[in-house]
């Protein structure tokens, strides 16, 4: 049994402002230690619960945040960017029968911290057939068009009230408790890590999740944080103006959605 773990920042234990995510500071230095020591965590669990293989990816920004060599060697890593499947690259290896995520977030505009969803600077909000989606259900409908549910995921409070009922039969973790965008409630990394491990054995060994699928085309609404993004965006012929901030696009599947956001992503670096 072949598991994939997808291992973001923000929703990792002790984590709570920007400078804690953002590369070329001491505060990262120390967040991107525990985000790895959650992913090892996870894996632990993964093969606790009777995993023969388990890749790692490293699924927030540059995807190269966790120290290789601080990885549990059991594991293969996936890492760097540009990648056609992003967060949840590996999940089309022949195999891989279980999803979980690490260290998730709420979407943006939601009041868990350090809530985004892909890209602060550009999205407000992301819909597929006008169902508001963060990361985790963007990438869960990803993995799930290859088949493979996500059996379990942790994060802080509202990320889990906000995708407990796309995954139902999933294990969540909550490591932390939101109060604010840069505040919270916080488990120990210890106890965090006890958690995660304890949630990725149970959610491995009972697989009782179901992919998530949204089959078939899909129509994407995107809203965007000025309307100099929808200008910039709107360059791409596929995409209609809905209003000054709102567009849509049609794409035939999950996966060609995601990557056709993720290149809106790339391209909004220009007016940063």
């Amino acid at each position: 049994m072949k598991v994939l773990i997808s291992t973001d920042i923000e929703g990792v234990a002790g984590v709570y402002h920007p400078e804690q995510v953002r590369p070329g500071n001491p505060e990262f230095e120390r967040a991107r230690l525990l985000m790895a020591h959650e992913a090892n965590a996870a894996i632990a669990g993964a093969f606790d619960a009777g995993a023969t293989e388990v890749l790692v990816n490293d699924s927030h920004g540059g995807f190269r945040n966790m120290p290789p060599d601080v990885l549990d060697p059991r594991a293969r890593v996936v890492q760097g960017k540009p990648r056609y499947l992003s967060m949840v690259a590996g999940v089309e290896e022949e195999g891989v029968e279980a999803v979980c995520m690490v260290g998730y977030h709420s979407r943006a505009q939601g009041r868990g911290i350090l809530a985004h969803t892909i890209n602060s600077f550009a999205f407000a909000s992301v819909s597929l057939g006008g169902q508001e989606l963060g990361e985790a259900g963007l990438y869960g409908a990803l993995a799930g068009e290859y088949g493979v549910p996500v059996v379990m995921a942790s994060g802080d409070d509202v990320f889990i009230d906000e995708n407990r009922a796309l995954f139902p039969g999933a294990v969540f973790v909550e490591t932390k408790r939101a109060t604010g965008n840069t505040s919270g409630v916080s488990l120990s990394p210890e106890k965090a890590r006890l958690a995660i491990r304890d949630g990725a054995k149970r959610g491995v060994e009972a697989r009782a999740a179901k992919p998530l699928v949204f089959a078939g085309a899909q129509t994407v609404t995107l809203r965007v944080q000025t309307a100099a993004l929808a200008d910039l965006f709107c360059q791409w012929p596929a995409f209609e103006r809905v209003d000054g901030v709102t567009l849509r696009f049609d794409a035939p599947s999950v996966e060609a959605a995601v990557r056709m956001l993720n290149c809106c992503s790339a391209m909004s670096s220009m007016l940063r």
